[in-house]
């Protein structure tokens, strides 16, 4: 709907103070760009007030400026709880500007002080050496969202409003950022909020028509077709249109006015007349010129309203003497004389605009989540263990041990409601359909008779966007709560940046000390690689492990354990850290379980360590040296080790052998470069310093050499793991044709056991025969050989 013609909205006083306050606001801004001294020009601007090198953003920065200071007003009139999430890419001189004007940035920094001095050294740090960078970072008060990369804001803003019932979060997105797929998807989020029990999101959706060097599509199609697709996706759009502010000023006021009225409406009918029904919540569509107030024209181009206004409108005087002339006269439109005081401060009746306390968008304690946190209640998780009388049991899966300990996870915390696990519709395929017995998915669109587990609010929230579950969780985290992705483990890249962005926030807000830590980002990944009987290689790939390990040693860690009770061990430690990014990888299907609780405790919190009861030495094997190492990490290459294991104690008893798991990858590391890794002597403790390891590995092989190439015995190390070779085939032969099953390990530790003699020769092409066979057996019926399918660990042979 158009913005109601209300041109007494604000009376004339108001309308005063709020146009001088969004002149201070843009001012600062330009500063921020352009100024390293004079900040107030109270002398004639020369070259030598100029920075030498010019960066930021323009084009964004007075639409988010026009935005935040009529924010701040209804926040004041009504007593809102409210955070301002800024999408576009580059706004930080917009939120910069205001959180210093309402003093949050002044008492985080107190060197960058409401004075003369201080206003410098606001200018100055901008996109400078040492100082910030031009999003709105982490070093931002007020900010849960960086805006680097495009497409997120709006499932974060959703994120921060789940279980917030009291929050308005205020989601300003840029109509470049809307061109992307996740931004797109993003507004069927609100078919997942409930009006009872969440809070609510307000989008506006920015249209200044262009982005670096081309106009946007959501600017340049008809009015009514932008409404009709805003509808379409469930909202009421409210338009505010136009370049002349006191228009403008007024129009705005109106529409936030309305889409206050609205929410309240809303939520109110849901919690106190129990309607249920979805909203058509507001959002406001604000269509003003890209560089609003900026240069209207330089060197003969026009630049309020187009394109080129989007970075640096005017380019630097040293390079353009006249240059020098139209940026003073551009910062000398904004009247700074009457904004500030000669201490440099704000004036008082204008300064009295913005909320105060916790109320101030830079100051609320949900867009610093740390300080909200709390610790989750948690079930003993030795009470879910499965049991192992003797290593090799057969178990029903292990996610599917680990479901009911998520289970009774999220029924102990529903009084705080302050955990969720989120994931695109493949919570029941992964195994953890216990979580349904104690809550349902949220959903507030049509159900069906014949649907299962939907409701209007739930501890689950899935959708069939992988973009939208990772932006949600990354809200709700950084809001101060606690949750679970867990997603099929090929299709998890689909958030591989997402993926990166939050692991450097994490990475610089933790040297923030006034930013408390949040709770890690946990993936659970199943319906891993060599588990696709029927999807084929569509749906194989590893390589998120490779991703993840990129990043910040302090931020990442990744975890394969490879029975239920390992795994039971690893999700209680990851869901009681914080800061991490914790990636869980585990399998869905039947598989043998090795470890009591009592062993897979003290195994998980080593990371890494010899499996005595496995190989051949003596439980002193430390003091002894194998002639062959058998490594392993992951389920299916720790299942298979073992099996080759069998093979080398029965066909050659006197081989030593010893068996090494590896739990916590990152220690494979050096110390140096981990705070999880082994110093040296332990490894090579562990590894030897001259004999073969044959290293069985879940993912890519040339990972393992990444992380050890530096270790002594490095030349010895032989990985087998995933080489891009499976279809729709079976279990075991996944394994064979990326050769990572026992018969090949076997034979890689043979062809490096020279003193393996003729017995070894013949075990070879005995081995070479059962593959042969296994080929010939599966061809012809459709599974695995007997003696694969039926195989089991036993303790002698």
């Amino acid at each position: 709907m158009q913005a109601k013609d209300k041109s007494r909205t604000l009376t004339s006083e108001q309308l005063y103070l709020i146009d001088a306050y969004w002149r201070a606001t843009n001012y600062l801004s330009v500063g921020q760009i352009y100024l390293s001294n004079n900040p107030l020009l109270k002398r004639p601007l020369e070259l030598s007030d100029i920075k030498v090198m010019l960066l930021g953003h323009w084009g964004t920065t007075p639409g988010q400026n026009f935005i935040y200071v009529h924010l701040n007003r209804v926040i004041k009139q009504h007593d809102l709880n409210m955070i301002y999430v800024s999408g576009p890419g580059h706004g930080g001189p917009a939120v910069l500007a205001n959180t210093y004007l309402e003093g949050s940035y002044s008492e985080i920094y107190p060197d960058i002080s409401q004075d003369e001095a201080g206003l410098q050294k606001l200018f100055l740090q901008f996109s400078f050496p040492g100082g910030i960078p031009s999003h709105a970072s982490p070093e931002c008060p007020g900010s849960i969202h960086e805006g680097g990369e495009l497409g997120y804001s709006l499932s974060h803003a959703f994120g921060a409003a789940f279980d917030n019932p009291d929050l308005i979060v205020a989601c300003v997105v840029g109509d470049g950022e809307a061109e992307t797929g996740p931004l797109a998807t993003a507004w069927h989020s609100n078919k997942f909020l409930s009006p009872a029990t969440d809070g609510a999101v307000l989008p506006i959706l920015h249209l200044n028509g262009y982005k670096i060097a081309n106009p946007t599509i959501l600017a340049r199609i008809p009015k009514d077709e932008l409404t009709q697709l805003m509808r379409g996706y469930g909202w009421t759009p409210i338009f505010v249109e136009g370049d002349e502010p006191t228009l403008m000023h007024q129009a705005m006021a109106a529409a936030l006015d309305e889409a206050v009225q609205l929410i309240k409406k809303f939520q109110q009918n849901a919690r106190e007349k129990g309607d249920l029904n979805r909203p058509a919540w507001p959002m406001i569509i604000l269509n003003s010129p890209k560089g609003w107030t900026g240069p209207k024209e330089v060197d003969g181009y026009k630049i309020e309203g187009t394109f080129r206004a989007h970075q640096v409108p005017i380019s630097a005087p040293v390079n353009h003497p006249g240059h020098l002339a139209l940026l003073s006269d551009w910062l000398s439109s904004y009247r700074p004389q009457e904004l500030f005081d000669e201490c440099g401060c704000l004036l008082p009746e204008i300064a009295a605009l913005a909320p105060t306390g916790e109320r101030r968008m830079g100051a609320n304690p949900h867009a610093n989540g740390g300080l909200l946190l709390q610790d989750l209640k948690m079930p003993d998780y030795r009470d879910y263990a499965c049991e192992v009388t003797t290593p090799g049991v057969r178990g029903v899966g292990d996610t599917r041990v680990l479901a009911p300990f998520l289970r009774d996870v999220t029924k102990l915390n529903d009084k705080e409601q302050n955990f969720r696990v989120f994931g695109p519709d493949e919570t029941i395929s992964n195994g953890l359909a216990a979580l349904f017995e104690t809550t349902r998915r949220q959903w507030d669109v049509t159900t069906y008779a014949n649907d299962e587990y939907l409701a209007a609010s739930g501890r689950v929230v899935e959708m069939l966007s992988e973009h939208q579950c990772e932006g949600w969780l990354e809200g709700y985290l950084l809001t101060g709560r606690h949750g679970l992705f867990n997603c099929y483990e090929a299709f998890i890249h689909i958030i591989d940046s997402m993926f990166n962005q939050h692991a450097k926030w994490l990475k610089v807000s933790s040297a923030l000390s006034w930013r408390p830590k949040i709770a890690s980002l946990n993936y659970l990944l199943a319906s891993h690689v060599w588990r696709q009987d029927h999807n084929g290689f569509t749906h194989q790939d590893p390589g998120f492990i490779d991703v993840v390990v990129n990043k910040k040693a302090e931020i990442v860690r990744v975890y394969l354990p490879p029975d239920a009770n390992c795994l039971l061990s690893v999700m209680d430690h990851c869901l009681r850290s914080r800061h991490y990014v914790n990636v869980v990888i585990a399998g869905k299907h039947p598989a043998p379980q090795w470890l009591t609780m009592e062993e897979a405790e003290k195994h998980c919190a080593q990371g890494i360590g010899i499996w005595h009861w496995a190989g051949n030495l003596s439980d002193d094997a430390i003091e002894q040296t194998p002639d062959v190492v058998m490594a392993c990490c992951g389920d299916v290459p720790t299942l298979e080790t073992l099996a080759a294991v069998s093979i080398l104690r029965e066909y050659l008893p006197t081989l030593k052998v010893r068996v090494v798991n590896v739990v916590d990858l990152m220690r494979l590391q050096p110390e140096t470069e981990h705070p999880h890794g082994l110093n040296c002597q332990d490894f090579d403790a562990l590894f030897t310093t001259d004999k073969p390891v044959i290293f069985a590995f879940h993912a890519y092989p040339s990972l393992i050499h990444q992380l050890t190439y530096r270790r002594t015995n490095h030349h010895n190390i032989h990985v087998r793991g995933y080489k891009e070779e499976g279809t729709i085939t079976t279990a075991f032969d996944m394994t064979v044709l990326n050769e990572i099953d026992r018969f090949h390990l076997v034979i890689d530790a043979l062809e490096r056991l020279p003193q393996s003699g003729a017995k070894g020769i013949e075990l070879k092409q005995l081995l070479h025969e059962k593959l042969i066979a296994h080929k010939k057996y599966i061809n012809k019926n459709g599974l695995d050989m007997p003696e694969i399918r039926d195989w089991r660990w036993t303790s002698s042979v």
